[in-house]
């Protein structure tokens, strides 16, 4: 059975800084790309931070400088350190563990809730 699950979030005010994990269970992560979504009230999800299975990164214009997302492959695990919040990043960020070579291997976490806010 595979498991994904996210875990850090909080509330958290402007300025301050959080890290999320995510941790998986049933999969060979070194296979799986890895990427942090969030999907904020009233807006469409959006891909954040991307980690191929050879540690290249990705982001979104609006966080790069400021997160920045890492694996360990020993411990099955995808982090997101997130510097400098701002009430814009305030959203829901789920994890998302996609096989390198499958486009129907997908897995997806249940979320976990970001609250930038003074």
């Amino acid at each position: 059975q595979v498991r994904v699950v996210e875990s850090g979030g909080g509330l958290v005010q402007p300025g301050g800084s959080l890290r999320l994990s995510c941790a998986t269970s049933g999969i060979i992560f070194g296979n799986y790309v890895m990427n942090w979504y969030r999907q904020a009230p009233g807006k469409q999800r959006e891909l954040v931070a991307g980690i191929t299975i050879g540690g290249n990164t990705n982001y979104i214009d609006s966080v790069k400088g400021r997160f920045t997302i890492s694996r360990d492959n020993t411990q099955n695990t995808v982090y997101l350190q997130m510097n400098s919040l701002r009430p814009e990043d305030t959203a829901v960020y789920s994890c998302n563990a996609r096989h390198a070579s499958s486009t129907t291997m997908v897995y997806w976490g249940q979320g976990t809730q970001v609250t930038v806010s003074s």
